[in-house]
């Protein structure tokens, strides 16, 4: 990945390659899922290896629950029982995790983003794009082995195959259409139709939509399965509709009013009538975009801010040459009565129409002197809040 590229457009590269954005946002919006094949095998590499995972074992941050074990052969439920590698105050047992591995157990490490830079980096830079959250999580398969029987996922999916080899199965259709966290897997759900097969290879990438009933199984010879399954945790219409009914109550007296139970008797028609011009004030756009930015700005504040600065801030001169911290996420809103509002990790920041127009400036690269009179100040205090870095 070269440096002269934004964090945004080094994760696109990485997952969907020469994918145009605006065809990839059309297939987050469908419901097919869709092989990327390796540029080349080593694609992957620089996100995750083996040695990482054996590195990682041995702190004291391998524990549960980051630390799982699933096995697709037992009776019941696929999970490894812990005790089976895990020491009582939740650490993990290091000889117990490498019995059952060998025995064919996946290992499972969810959260990986958290403890490892490249990935951090790399769902950083997907979350800049989509302006929801991503996850990580390492999927570590003996050879000839699985992890998990047929299931769907409750978010979108991309798997990056690192090491080995992997054999897909994925059903068409989808028996439970557009699952959430909340609409769970129901149980006695069997897969429609035959299934297509596909084996990921090193460097492959897959993309899986929500719903998809799909399995997978290390191929057999000497080497394991190692891929990340990269979470594409957007929010659903009901989550956003829920947030934007507890904001309007803060402001909307009528939601406020008591919902009259002791009318049930006079037929549905009398809470219908309570309830419609509610719905009318929320589906205006004011009530949706201010869901919208809540959303993106719990999700900067729960991110590591990855800003462009450390204690020690060195301020630009006119001639310096500056851009946006890549690490930071960050969103440029239009306000309706002119300028913006740069959303991140901090407060906002209130921009008038010539610093919104320097801030897009600066997120291809430019100087103070550029931008133009005032611009040198303004560049100094994004430096001091961490939103821009130097370009060399």
């Amino acid at each position: 990945m070269t440096e002269d590229r934004t964090l945004a457009e080094q994760a696109w590269a990485q997952a969907f390659g020469p994918l145009a954005p605006e065809d990839g946002l059309a297939l987050r919006e469908g419901t097919a899922w869709r092989h990327f094949p390796a540029p080349h095998p080593a694609h992957h590499a620089p996100l995750l290896s083996i040695a990482d995972l054996d590195a990682f074992l041995a702190t004291e941050a391998a524990r549960s629950p980051r630390v799982s074990m699933a096995e697709s052969r037992r009776e019941g439920s696929a999970a490894v029982p812990p005790d089976e590698y895990l020491r009582e105050d939740g650490r993990v047992d290091l000889p117990g995790l490498f019995h059952a591995f060998d025995g064919g157990a996946t290992l499972v490490v969810s959260q990986f983003h958290e403890m490892h830079a490249p990935l951090m980096r790399f769902c950083r830079g997907l979350e800049q794009v989509f302006l929801h959250a991503v996850q990580a999580n390492i999927y570590l398969t003996p050879p000839g082995a699985q992890g998990f029987r047929v299931h769907y996922d409750t978010h979108d999916v991309l798997v990056l195959q690192v090491v080995g080899e992997k054999r897909w199965r994925l059903f068409p259709g989808q028996p439970f259409p557009r699952p959430t966290r909340r609409t769970p897997w129901p149980g006695n759900i069997a897969p429609e139709g035959e299934p297509e097969v596909l084996t990921l290879r090193p460097g492959d990438t897959l993309y899986v939509p929500r719903g998809v009933m799909h399995d997978a199984a290390a191929q057999g010879g000497d080497a394991p399965s190692l891929h990340v399954t990269v979470g594409l945790l957007e929010p659903s219409l009901a989550t956003v509709l829920r947030l934007a009914v507890d904001l309007l109550e803060e402001t909307e007296p009528a939601l406020r009013e008591s919902f009259p139970t002791w009318r049930l008797a006079e037929g549905p028609g009398r809470l219908a009538d309570l309830a419609r011009p509610l719905a009318a004030r929320l589906a205006e756009p004011a009530a949706l975009e201010r869901a919208a930015l809540t959303l993106l700005d719990r999700l900067a504040g729960e991110r590591p801010a990855l800003l462009g600065r450390g204690l020690f801030a060195q301020m630009p001169e006119a001639e310096t040459r500056l851009r946006l911290a890549p690490g930071a996420l960050h969103a440029l809103i239009p306000e309706a009565e002119g300028g913006a509002s740069l959303r991140w990790v901090g407060a906002p920041v209130a921009l008038d129409a010539a610093q919104a127009g320097w801030v897009e400036r600066l997120a291809e690269g430019a100087t103070p002197a550029e931008l133009g009179e005032g611009a040198l100040e303004f560049c100094r205090r994004l430096v001091r809040r961490g939103l821009l870095v130097r370009v060399s």
